[in-house]
């Protein structure tokens, strides 16, 4: 069946904002799909009619639209990993009174579908709808090790302990196979450390990682193996659940 060119441009659009962290310019779009700055000003300008771009007026370069955030949302609603999981996020805070977030692969990131916060007042949060890297986050580093994406072709270093080594996070990935549990040791963020695991649906597939972040202070690196047992524990809980949702 033949695509509609117009609208075909437009969802690249999209995509092409959804990679683009300083936003972009209309030459910049024109180039990338190939068409003169007034097509691609056309085509733009309407996404931003309807909420789904907009246009930064001082540096003249567009974003995602807040649209495009209100149906990632009802997206992440109905996703059934995020339903049966709830409960177990409360419990897994309640237990380690760490922050419990949840997530799942995306574009080659790791993107928080759900979190429950802690009451207490140092902690770490990651907005739902966060995409982060796979390879310096507990969450995605649980994603590579378990399920079927490819090492990211670059490593970027975040801070002075991130693995930029393909050979370093591999050997890491196989020592979270093992153990059955991911860390971030200030990996990705300095002060802060997390711990997560794998989610598996019916079939025995990964579905998802859950786990916890904390500062570092608090989750002390003494205290990793007590809190590990802890979202071990909360993470074959939500697999067994899983069996049950299809």
């Amino acid at each position: 069946m033949a695509e509609i060119q117009s609208l075909a441009r437009g969802l690249k659009i999209l995509d092409i904002l959804s990679r683009a962290q300083d936003g972009i310019s209309v030459t910049e779009l024109a180039e990338r799909l190939g068409v003169d700055k007034g097509s691609a000003s056309r085509l733009v300008s309407t996404l931003v009619q309807h909420g789904y771009a907009e246009k930064d007026e001082e540096t003249r370069r567009f974003h995602l639209g807040a649209q495009v955030v209100s149906l990632s949302r009802s997206l992440l609603i109905r996703l059934p990993l995020r339903e049966a999981a709830k409960p177990f996020l409360r419990q897994l805070m309640e237990l380690t009174g760490e922050c419990a977030h949840l997530a799942v692969p995306a574009q080659g990131k790791v993107l928080y579908i759900d979190q429950v916060e802690s009451p207490a007042t140092l902690r770490v949060n990651a907005q739902v709808g966060t995409m982060n890297p796979l390879h310096c986050t507990a969450l995605g580093k649980v994603i590579l090790a378990f399920g079927e994406v490819e090492l990211p072709a670059v490593l970027e270093s975040f801070t002075a302990h991130t693995l930029t080594d393909p050979g370093q996070l591999r050997e890491n990935l196989e020592l979270t196979r093992k153990r059955g549990f991911a860390v971030d040791d200030e990996e990705f963020d300095l002060g802060v450390r997390c711990i997560a695991v794998p989610v598996f649906d019916f079939r025995g597939k990964l579905a998802g990682s859950i786990g916890i972040s904390g500062p570092a202070s608090r989750m002390r690196r003494k205290r990793l193996p007590e809190l590990a047992g802890m979202v071990i524990e909360i993470g074959k809980s939500l697999s067994r659940r899983m069996i049950y949702t299809r």
